[in-house]
């Protein structure tokens, strides 16, 4: 994600992961791993070389990740993976020192969350953001009142992949700063329908939470047609919709408490439309 916007950068202390809900069926990961030739399960997790990359400096002493960054984290396994248990308390420590980072992990985990906090996290960290992962009626409704009780400064709401219409209006409060939706990316890819995407929107507009649709999966049904799109074009054909709510030209939320570097959005050179 990241290649597209100067103000993010990848960190990925580990990789690998554990297939536990419907969202998870086409996983990206998986498919990686297996156009790279990997040699290792994709669902063994195992620390990666970039496990101390927050901390890791240049020859002229400066961070390797610049100050004001969003990172998004762990995005190739999950931050609360249990596998992943005797890392995390090193990365609580990286992610403590460098204040000067917001850090951003999503998770299909947040059951788990309070077992994998730091000792002094207290109400939260001011710098990490956490998405918690829901795809469909089920997970929703299983996820979300429990991420809604949890102390956490920063929430967001990630319907992704959005595999059915779901209804999210119980949860949608001030203490949401962003839902944001997108279909499932890969050959396999489930059909997203459009009129799930729009009707999301609906909701969050109703509550006055900023609502984004990031990518429109490979297979969009909108308007009694199907279609099917390249991967290069996802994210931008989602962005040229416009149907994004409260939503800065960074694609950060209004609502968002933190502050964020600006930089040059670098243009994907997509000029089809659907």
């Amino acid at each position: 994600m990241s290649e597209h916007w100067e103000i993010y950068a990848d960190w990925n202390p580990w990789h690998g992961c554990t297939k536990i809900s419907p969202g998870c069926l086409h996983c990206y990961v998986y498919r990686q791993d297996a156009m790279y030739g990997s040699t290792q399960a994709s669902n063994l997790a195992r620390k990666t070389a970039a496990f101390n990359l927050p901390i890791k400096r240049k020859r002229d002493k400066t961070w390797k990740i610049e100050s004001g960054k969003v990172v998004f984290t762990c995005f190739t396994s999950d931050f609360l993976l249990k596998d992943a248990d005797p890392w995390r308390q090193e990365c609580w420590q990286m992610i403590r020192q460098r204040k000067d980072l917001w850090f951003y992990f999503f998770t299909k985990r947040i059951d788990r969350f309070m077992q994998c906090i730091p000792d002094d996290w207290d109400t939260g960290y001011e710098n990490v953001i956490v998405g918690c992962t829901i795809e469909n009626q089920q997970m929703a409704d299983y996820r979300l009142p429990i991420f809604k009780s949890l102390p956490i400064k920063h929430k967001s709401i990630i319907a992704s992949p959005l595999l059915e219409h779901i209804d999210i209006r119980a949860c949608l409060d001030t203490d949401i700063e962003e839902v944001s939706t997108g279909g499932e990316s890969g050959l396999q890819a489930r059909v997203c329908n459009y009129d799930w995407v729009l009707d999301l929107r609906e909701q969050c507009v109703a509550a006055n939470v900023p609502f984004r649709f990031h990518q429109t999966g490979a297979r969009l049904l909108k308007d009694g047609k199907l279609y099917r799109i390249p991967r290069r074009y996802q994210l931008s054909q989602a962005h040229k919709a416009n149907i994004d709510y409260r939503i800065s030209k960074f694609f950060v939320p209004e609502t968002a408490k933190y502050q964020w570097e600006e930089s040059d959005y670098r243009n994907q050179n997509d000029t089809s439309t659907i």
